[in-house]
C-alpha cells in the first residue's frame, strides 16, 4: 500500500486538516491530490476545485486520476458544513445543505473510488466525524443530523467493503482544530486545540494498520477536553 506514487485523495482539502493530510501523505511517498469547492492559497500537491456533491463533476476527475495513478491507496472524506442556530430558526434548507455537504459528498466520493479499490484488493477510506456524530446538542440539529447520517453510512460501507480489503474508518474529532480561523472564533490556547499535523499522523497510522487489527472507529481529542 505504501508503494511510491500511489494516489492519496483528500476531499475537503481546505486550510488546516485537509492540507496537513496532503502533506503527510506526500511525506509518505504517495501522490497527494486535494478536492474541494475552493482552492486554498497554498496547497500540497494537485488540487481540483469542484462541487463534491455533484457526481457529474467528481466522477470524471477521479476517473482521470485513477487512469494515471491507479485506484487510490488512501481516500479521506473531510468535508463539513457547520450550522449553529436554535431549531426554530434552522431552516429546511440549512438541514439540506448540511446533508448535501457531509453525506451526499461521501456517497459521491465512495461511489467513485470504493469499487475500484475493492477490485484491486485494498486501500483505506477514512471519514472525518465530530462530537456531533455521537450526540446532538442544542442549536446543532442540522449539523448533528448530518453527522449522524454520515456515521451510519460509514458503518454500512465498512461492512460491505472491508471483506474486499478496503479499510473503512470513522474518526471522531472531539475538539477544535487549530487554525487561524478557529483561534479567532473560539479564543482557545493552541495547547487546548487539536493540531492538524497530529491528526494527520493518526490518519496515516490508521491507513497502515495490519488487516488483523483494523480500527473502525477512533475518537481523538486534546488532553484538556472533557468527555
Amino acid at each position: 500500500m505504501a508503494a511510491q506514487n500511489r494516489l492519496a485523495l483528500v476531499a475537503g482539502a481546505g486550510p488546516g486538516l485537509g492540507q496537513a493530510l496532503l502533506a503527510r501523505f506526500a511525506a509518505g511517498g504517495l501522490t497527494p491530490v486535494g478536492l474541494g469547492r475552493t482552492q486554498p492559497d497554498q496547497t500540497t500537491g494537485a488540487f481540483h476545485a469542484l462541487d463534491l456533491a455533484d457526481p457529474t463533476a467528481v466522477a470524471p476527475v477521479i476517473a482521470e486520476l485513477m487512469a494515471e495513478h491507479g485506484p487510490p491507496a488512501i481516500v479521506v472524506h473531510n468535508t463539513a458544513e457547520l450550522v449553529i442556530a436554535p431549531f426554530a430558526y434552522t431552516t429546511l434548507e440549512d438541514h439540506q445543505r448540511c446533508w448535501s455537504s457531509m453525506v451526499q459528498t461521501a456517497i459521491v466520493l465512495a461511489q467513485a473510488t470504493l469499487p475500484s479499490m475493492a477490485q484491486t484488493g485494498g486501500g483505506a477510506f477514512l471519514v472525518s466525524g465530530a462530537t456531533a456524530s455521537l450526540r446532538g446538542g442544542a442549536r446543532f440539529s442540522a449539523f448533528a443530523s448530518g453527522k449522524f447520517a454520515l456515521r451510519g453510512l460509514t458503518q454500512s460501507l465498512a461492512r460491505e467493503y472491508q471483506p474486499a480489503g478496503v479499510h473503512v474508518c470513522h474518526v471522531i474529532l472531539d475538539g477544535i482544530i487549530d487554525t487561524a480561523r478557529s483561534r479567532d472564533r473560539h479564543g482557545l490556547e493552541p495547547d487546548k486545540m487539536m493540531q492538524p499535523a497530529d491528526i494527520a499522523e493518526a490518519y496515516w497510522q490508521l491507513a497502515h494498520q495490519p488487516r488483523s487489527t483494523w480500527t473502525h472507529e477512533l475518537d481523538l481529542r486534546p488532553a484538556s477536553e472533557g468527555f
